[in-house]
């Protein structure tokens, strides 16, 4: 339980809640449809990427920034955080993402906030489809943030939290017309939650963890083996104090591990 007597660890959670509730206002502000013509999937892509991308700026060093149950589940599954912390991250992520549709229908006139939803199937696909959608899109978003977290890209170039972004941008682009591209069971539980609408709301938990789960284990057991034994993953995960091994470089080809806390 050291954690939990730790400023920082609360930091980072605060950090998570704070995240999260401008991410799902930002984002789902830029979907509100304010005219008669369609929705604009580019600018709507735009905004949740660009939020993504300021926020693991900003917050990246205090908490990794995550904003997502499913990606929090990521690093838990590969152990790269502790059961405890991953549990109040996923609580904070929830209920700060609640906190940021209420503001934003709050704030939005009622012609307009509609249900703020844009976790919307499309007619002519099935549940099953959808499901697999959700699947895909966060599979290949957990990918893009372990492989930019992951401190064994020595020669790496560019922004890890513009990388993210685009990442978030590219699965907006291809799931909104699907599903909306959920990708998030925080963003697709906040306006369910102000709504009261949870229609098929059961696929945006589903095809993100599912895919979450993949990503992780293909990176970690497959594309980046981390050669590591079970007694020491499930110290992590009780929280234990463990060797930082990212105190000092390692020699060529020893493992290194993901920047969970910071960026």
């Amino acid at each position: 339980m050291w954690e939990v007597r730790s400023p920082s660890f609360w930091r980072a959670v605060f950090a998570e809640f704070f995240a999260t509730m401008i991410y799902v206002f930002f984002g789902l502000g830029a979907s509100l449809r304010w005219g008669a013509g369609p929705l604009n999937v580019l600018q709507v892509a735009l905004a949740f990427g660009l939020a993504a991308a300021t926020l693991v700026q900003a917050l990246g060093h205090v908490s990794g920034a995550h904003l997502n149950p499913a990606v929090t589940l990521a690093f838990l599954v590969g152990a790269q955080l502790s059961l405890l912390r991953a549990l109040f991250y996923m609580l904070a992520q929830l209920l700060g993402g609640v906190a940021g549709a209420a503001v934003l229908y709050g704030v939005t006139p009622t012609a307009v906030r509609g249900n703020l939803a844009l976790n919307t199937i499309h007619p002519g696909v099935t549940l099953a489809q959808a499901t697999t959608v959700e699947v895909f899109l966060t599979l290949q978003f957990v990918l893009c943030i372990f492989a930019s977290y992951d401190e064994r890209h020595n020669g790496r170039v560019g922004s890890v939290a513009l990388a993210i972004g685009f990442s978030l941008v590219l699965g907006h682009l291809f799931g909104m017309y699907y599903t909306g591209a959920g990708m998030n069971p925080a963003r697709s539980f906040a306006p369910a939650v102000i709504t009261r609408n949870f229609s098929n709301h059961w696929v945006y938990w589903v095809g993100p963890i599912i895919g979450a789960t993949l990503g992780v284990l293909i990176y970690d057991f497959v594309f980046c083996p981390r050669l590591r034994g079970l007694a020491e993953r499930l110290a992590i995960l009780k929280g234990e104090r463990v060797a930082d091994s990212r105190a000092s470089p390692a020699p060529t080809g020893d493992p290194l591990e993901l920047k969970t806390q910071a960026l």
